[in-house]
């Protein structure tokens, strides 16, 4: 693991966004396509706000969600709804996307048809990241219901979760998976993280999830403002 540290979150955005944007650049012309693994949730927005316009080839590079609530894509709790929005505008709108979610009541009927969608594009090229205080990466999170089963060594590449006191399902891009990725970034900001950060360096991926993807990544950290 290495570590980056920046001034102000809006500095770690836009030195993030150009160090993925030359990453991209740098697989496309060794690949026919680049695989590049984005987080849900507020936090990477800014990110993706200055990324978005990077002048790359788009229409080479596949969009895949680490993780997903069960839930169509219109709804507030979607992550895809997030990356429609904030990623797949500007010149990415010219990217594929590879959708985590399908239409069924639960996610289990339909994850070989998801797989059969992904395996294609695998390994990772390029991973983003974000880790919760919970020490939880992606969908791997501590006590959920799932959880051993994504950080099998022999994992499949999808993992329902559940997780304690929400509604819907997830599911989430098992470690091996995320652990495989050429060049992984985890991004987090406030003291409260940088904390749990180091903490996880030292628990089992069971006690926190996030140490089963710090090995060869690089920490991208800023105060909170």
């Amino acid at each position: 693991m290495t570590l980056t540290e920046y001034p102000d979150a809006e500095l770690l955005a836009l030195g993030l966004a150009d160090t993925l944007a030359s990453e991209l650049r740098m697989v496309l012309p060794h690949k026919e396509r680049a695989l590049f693994v984005v987080p849900g949730g507020t936090t990477p927005g800014p990110v993706f706000d200055a990324l978005c316009d990077a002048d790359l080839d788009w229409d080479r590079v596949d969009i895949l969600l680490s993780d997903e609530r069960w839930r169509p894509e219109v709804h507030v709790r979607s992550n895809t709804r997030l990356i429609r929005e904030r990623l797949l505008t500007g010149r990415a709108a010219a990217a594929r996307y590879l959708p985590l979610y399908a239409r069924a009541e639960t996610p289990e009927p339909v994850l070989a048809e998801i797989e059969a969608n992904i395996a294609p594009a695998l390994p990772i090229d390029i991973c983003l990241l974000g880790m919760g205080a919970d020490m939880h990466t992606a969908s791997l999170i501590p006590g959920a219901e799932g959880l051993e089963a994504a950080l099998d060594p022999h994992a499949p590449i999808l993992v329902p979760i559940r997780a304690k006191g929400e509604e819907e399902a997830r599911v989430t891009l098992s470690a091996r998976v995320l652990a495989g990725a050429v060049c992984t970034h985890l991004m987090i900001t406030g003291a409260r993280k940088r904390t749990a950060l180091e903490r996880a360096r030292h628990l089992r991926p069971l006690e926190a999830p996030v140490a089963a993807v710090l090995g060869n990544a690089t920490v991208h950290w800023a105060p909170e403002d």
